[in-house]
């Protein structure tokens, strides 16, 4: 069956992909606004500890919500919280997603050092290592699809050096063994890289190669602390990167070296992060500020143009999560991933070239509000995104703020 669209008035894109975000942060919008990564932390984990699987479910409807209207069709979600007792959170999140309509990875974290260990989550909000990696194959095995048109797949993903005590080595070997990907955080701040040479005699990087945790299977968070034997050794071994510059500025990380990973040839895609740190939950204004953020940096106005941050979130994501063979490109062969982008209104009509113009134009936004394997995200109707909040909802925004408050 031939299905024909009238696009008059767009630019058709491939679907962005989003390769990091936490959608459980959906419930803690707008609180910590003016601390570094880690007095952040301490302000929300109280909160975060907290979380169970209705609130959680709610969050990811709200999270993947606020992408799709903005022409996201591939999502991920880095959840790592999985307090005792809290329920079915992996199933809550891939349910969400499969409503929706996206195409979707979950990287299923976890965290064995809390606080009797000199981590920061409290106790009750940790797995025991054992319990985390068992937890993480019964995931995989249930959900993850490797297929090439597969709507779900899942990834091994023990989270931070902060959280991480036992974990990371053996999530390697996991990962290989069941044969999906990999995914953490690394090299976000100073502080970690000098916690990581207190505690393991090394940088990030060579503490990540070590357990081997490095590979063309395995993509890393942040990346914005790198010096050039670390961009070298990512090179070398095909190691991915999900670049988020909203969420390095909001937390006063720095700017990441994305021209020179790009000059060396890694893998690097975008990432939302979570909406604690990015609030407007929104891949495609992350086109426009990972152009203008890098230029701020030693490259300059020769860091990134227009179509170069259009790939990042496009073809560049799909390589980082390793589907660029069926998604990430327009092309023969591969999945009817697409985004009509709006552009003959007041925002885009003067800009002439299309590609600036959503890329250096005000927020465009998609029609049908994204398009996975030709079918049309439902939105509608679907969360706290799409709909005036409710009066139990503005309480629980009033309740969080205090808490945050006294933090």
């Amino acid at each position: 069956m031939v299905r024909r669209i009238d696009a008059t008035g767009h630019l058709v894109t491939p679907g962005l992909v989003n390769t990091h975000h936490h959608f459980y942060q959906w419930i803690t919008r707008g609180l910590a606004t003016d601390h570094n990564l880690f007095n952040w932390l301490v302000a929300l984990y109280p909160t975060w500890a907290r979380i169970d699987e209705q609130m959680v479910r709610a969050a990811a409807q709200g999270s993947l919500a606020m992408m799709a209207r903005g022409g996201v069709t591939t999502a991920m979600d880095h959840h790592y919280v999985y307090p005792v007792n809290s329920g079915d959170l992996s199933g809550a999140i891939i349910g969400a997603a499969s409503e929706m309509g996206v195409r979707f990875t979950l990287a299923r974290g976890s965290m064995d050092r809390s606080e009797k260990d000199g981590g920061l989550p409290p106790d009750f909000a940790v797995e025991t290592t054992e319990g985390a990696l068992a937890a993480t194959e019964e995931t995989v095995k249930r959900h993850h699809d490797a297929s090439f048109d597969a709507m779900t797949q899942v990834a091994v993903a023990p989270v931070p050096l902060l959280h991480l005590h036992r974990a990371a080595p053996r999530g390697a070997a996991l990962g290989r063994r069941l044969g999906v990907r990999m995914h953490t955080h690394g090299s976000e701040t100073v502080e970690e890289e000098k916690f990581c040479h207190e505690l393991f005699g090394m940088g990030p990087t060579d503490y990540f190669e070590s357990t081997g945790f490095l590979g063309e299977d395995v993509w890393m968070a942040h990346c914005v602390h790198m010096n050039d034997s670390d961009i070298a050794a990512f090179a070398r071994t095909k190691t991915g990167v999900a670049h988020y510059p909203s969420s390095n500025a909001r937390l006063a990380a720095g700017i990441a070296r994305v021209p020179d990973m790009l000059a060396a040839g890694v893998p690097v895609g975008l990432g939302v992060d979570g909406t604690a740190s990015n609030e407007s939950g929104e891949l495609h204004t992350e086109l426009r500020n990972a152009l203008l953020i890098n230029r701020l940096g030693a490259h300059r106005e020769a860091a990134l143009n227009a179509r170069q941050a259009l790939r990042l979130g496009t073809h560049g994501g799909a390589q980082v999560l390793g589907r660029a063979d069926s998604i990430g490109s327009l092309e023969a062969g591969k999945l009817a991933d697409f985004v009509l982008w709006k552009i003959d209104g007041l925002g885009h009509s003067t800009i002439a070239d299309p590609v600036t113009a959503i890329v250096f134009g005000a927020a465009a936004r998609s029609r049908p509000p994204s398009s996975t394997a030709g079918r049309s995200s439902r939105t509608t109707g679907c969360s706290p995104s799409t709909r005036t909040p409710s009066r139990a909802t503005r309480a629980r925004r009033q309740r969080l703020a205090r808490i945050a408050a006294r933090a």
